[in-house]
């Protein structure tokens, strides 16, 4: 209510010229008040021989009245500014920094509530009235507030910018238009604005369409990360309960060794034992005889010792002494070869099924991936830039063709370099092949190589040590007249019987697979390895064979 109030005071004595409050307010002799400014300036307006008048009720006086500041007003006025300051500055309506200010408010300047393209000024919403109560003015333009107006003013005719040259895509006023811009294409600004809007809307629209679908992507990646974790976590945990199992099942077989071990140790010990007693008896026994015979030695007297000795005096039944031998003790050495034996089984197996569980593992793919390719077309979405490294090249290879092409040629004058082959007549790729890609090679000669090779394979050594696909670091494909075969790791496969002339190659790092197709109307796969290969790798050309001829020319793919 108490703002209600203060909005009708601030109408109330309001200049009808301004129609801000009062500044200086004088009153004139038919009793209205005025700001001291707008009335002189009002009165000087209708000139000096004609008698002036009131702007509000058009009453003439013969004389211009004597103005004198009405100072009772004043001081109400200045006391009904300060408080619409401070409404105005509750309500929020204050101009800040950043806001586009009213052009007509004096003294505090309130925030605009609409900018006008006709007049090129901004208004609060009490000096905006006028546009909507007066006729000729509600034909005006009004936008949402902007400090940029002035730029709607041509620079060069100050007139008004109401059209756009589609020649020179600029805004320009109808001077320019009629001087400079006369032979060209150009539309009101509205027209072009208009055409716009309708391009503007069916881009939102795309751009809508695109959002939606990359939030449905998003919703299904989401769901598929968290199936990921749940099935890793399931994955996880079953497969320390199994290692679990594993180990509580290599702890009872330790167990039954240990048991096994221990009943045969005190097996053979008792039996030992029992022998050891025996012999310790026999021992005695002998002893008490070998005490008599001794005793017997020593008597002279011939009569008497025939007597107590007229025959060698039987020994008895004694069991004959185990011919016991030294050797070394290795009684349960047989156990341990045997547990060690199982020891490494286990690892090699173990090991065997890691490598198998790693590439299973590594097979885990987003939902989302793109599909493997089929057709040419599908192949050379992953076309690659490839170009031949001269500092690996052989001294019997030459390149030409922008390093694309290698001809087999004696004795090139390569600079020196520690990456170049030294025996072996092949060169390898500038570039590191990326997850996936595909290239073509054309091969004219015998056994021309294309291949796989990783950064690090061997270049200085032997044919039999750096030739691709003669170690376990790179993968080949021999192309000849004889027809084609796969090399890895010095094993020789055939593939084909007939020669491939074109040959196109398709690593896909991630799913741990190389192909190789031969290209004619249509492709055919001459052979694919599966195979986890480590990076970086590069692409590799190589001429081979007795005659060190022919050429191998990687094809730029459009």
């Amino acid at each position: 209510m108490e703002s209600r109030g203060l909005h009708l005071d601030s109408e109330t004595f309001s200049c009808p010229v301004c129609l801000d409050l009062l500044k200086d307010p004088v009153s004139i002799p038919c009793g209205h008040s005025y700001c001291m400014a707008c009335i002189r300036g009002f009165w000087e307006e209708e000139g000096e021989d004609r008698a002036c008048s009131c702007p509000q009720c058009r009453q003439t006086f013969a004389q211009r009245p004597v103005l004198v500041k009405n100072s009772l007003l004043a001081v109400f006025m200045d006391e009904l500014r300060k408080a619409a300051v401070l409404a105005a500055s509750a309500d929020g309506c204050l101009a800040g920094p950043e806001d586009v200010t009213c052009d007509f408010c004096t003294g505090r300047k309130l925030k605009a509530f609409k900018s006008c393209l006709s007049c090129l000024a901004s208004y609060c919403e009490k000096h905006l009235r006028p546009h909507h109560d007066v006729a000729p003015l509600q034909k005006h333009k009004l936008v949402e507030p902007s400090k940029t107006l002035q730029e709607n003013v041509c620079s060069r005719h100050n007139e008004l910018i109401k059209m756009f040259c589609r020649t020179d895509r600029v805004c320009i006023c109808y001077l320019c238009f009629v001087d400079k811009h006369r032979r060209h294409d150009a539309v009101s600004a509205e027209a072009e604005w208009t055409e716009r809007q309708e391009q503007l809307w069916a881009s939102r629209e795309e751009v809508k369409e695109r959002i939606q679908s990359r939030e449905d992507h998003v919703d299904l990646l989401q769901r598929e990360m968290e199936a990921i974790d749940r099935s890793a976590d399931q994955t996880v945990e079953s497969s320390e309960r199994i290692f679990s199992e594993l180990i509580q099942v290599i702890q009872r077989k330790s167990g039954d060794v240990r048991r096994l071990v221990r009943s045969q140790q005190e097996t053979e010990v008792n039996r030992a034992r029992e022998l050891q007693e025996k012999l310790k008896q026999e021992i005695s026994e002998l002893r008490g005889k070998d005490a008599e015979l001794e005793r017997l030695t020593h008597m002279e007297d011939h009569t008497q010792f025939l007597r107590s000795y007229p025959s060698p005096p039987p020994l008895g039944q004694s069991p004959p002494s185990p011919g016991f031998k030294p050797r070394p003790l290795r009684y349960f050495e047989a156990v341990t070869a045997a547990v060690s034996g199982l020891r490494d089984h286990l690892q090699a197996l173990v090991s065997e099924d890691c490598t198998i569980t790693s590439g299973t593992v590594a097979e885990v793919d987003v939902l989302l991936s793109p599909p493997a390719p089929v057709t040419r077309e599908d192949f050379l979405k992953y076309s690659c830039e490839i170009t031949l490294d001269v500092n690996t090249a052989h001294n019997n290879l030459m390149l030409s063709n922008s390093n694309r092409k290698v001809t087999a040629k004696l004795l090139q004058l390569h600079p020196l370099s520690a990456e170049r082959f030294t025996e072996s007549p092949q060169v390898l790729s500038r570039e590191r092949l990326g997850e996936r890609c595909y290239w073509e090679v054309e091969c004219r000669g015998q056994n021309v190589s294309v291949a796989v090779a990783s950064k690090n394979a061997d270049r200085v050594g032997s044919e039999e040590k750096c030739n691709f696909g003669w170690n376990d670091k790179s993968w080949a494909l021999y192309c000849g007249y004889s027809g084609c075969f796969f090399w890895y790791n010095s094993i020789k496969t055939e593939v084909s019987r007939f020669p491939a002339f074109k040959v196109g190659v398709y690593l896909d790092q991630r799913a741990g697979a190389l192909s190789f197709f031969h290209i004619s109307d249509s492709m055919t796969l001459l052979h694919r390895v599966h195979a986890r290969f480590p990076p970086p790798l590069l692409a590799g050309l190589g001429l081979h064979g007795q005659l060190r001829s022919g050429t191998a020319e990687i094809r730029k793919l459009e």
